[in-house]
């Protein structure tokens, strides 16, 4: 149940995903990696401003967006529809190494709208208000196996610190494929979910995988701070672009 604010926020936040595209400066930076008939991950889908871009840069392909959140999925099913996207199927399940069940904790602003870009598995940040939902969990690797997914080119996860327990649900499917991964490595809120920064890199480099970081994708050999980071197996080099 929504109040009057949060239903006008709602509406606000529906109107955006709708009739706005983000991420359009990533696209020249993407299009070496994503073929027109890719299969691409898009883990922490939101209101779908990734998975959009993820559509139009793979029109024969298949995009997969996991969105645990029902206020989020409520926003993202009718941004679909109104864009008249076919090729993005919505998983409402999140992400973890294994499955269950888990509380998702969305908070709430100072104002009383709802944060949804900031909710998370990890529990809540602070001592802001929060609205709490128990939601269904899966592995990549699980869903890989019972969806017959035959192969992954590209992964984004941007899940508020739970990024590490995506890779860990996903190693075999990962290693299988060799998807380049677009992974959000937030130091603190990797800490709240019992992770770090170096979690990430020890899960990854053993599969040869080089990491960029946002927004230039200069090579890093280790996190160097909390931002957006490109990671490619190494045949790529850091030359793909």
């Amino acid at each position: 149940m929504l109040t009057v604010r949060q239903r006008v926020s709602w509406l606000r936040h529906l109107a955006t995903a709708c009739l706005q595209q983000h991420h359009q400066e990533l696209t020249a930076i993407f299009q070496p990696l994503i073929r027109p008939s890719a299969v691409i991950v898009d883990v922490g889908a939101h209101a779908g401003q990734f998975a959009k871009l993820f559509s139009q840069m793979a029109p024969e392909g298949q995009v997969f967006a996991f969105e645990p959140s029902p206020y989020a999925r409520s926003i993202l099913e009718r941004a679909l529809t109104w864009n008249r996207i076919q090729n993005v199927k919505v998983v409402p399940t999140g992400l973890s190494d294994a499955e269950g069940e888990a509380t998702l904790s969305t908070p709430i602003k100072s104002r009383g709208g709802i944060g949804f870009g900031l909710a998370s598995l990890a529990g809540a940040s602070g001592d802001r208000r929060t609205t709490t939902h128990s939601v269904p969990l899966q592995t990549l690797d699980g869903f890989a196996e019972r969806s017959g997914v035959q192969r992954v080119d590209f992964l984004k996860a941007d899940v508020e610190g739970w990024e590490a327990h995506v890779l860990r649900g996903g190693k075999r499917t990962i290693e299988q494929h060799r998807p380049a991964l677009y992974l959000e490595v937030a130091e603190d809120a990797l800490a709240r979910a019992g992770s770090s920064p170096g979690d990430i890199w020890s899960e990854l480099a053993p599969l040869g995988y080089e990491a960029l970081r946002a927004p230039d994708f200069e090579p890093v050999a280790a996190f160097t701070g909390t931002g957006d980071y490109l990671f490619v197996p190494a045949r790529m080099g850091s030359g793909f672009r």
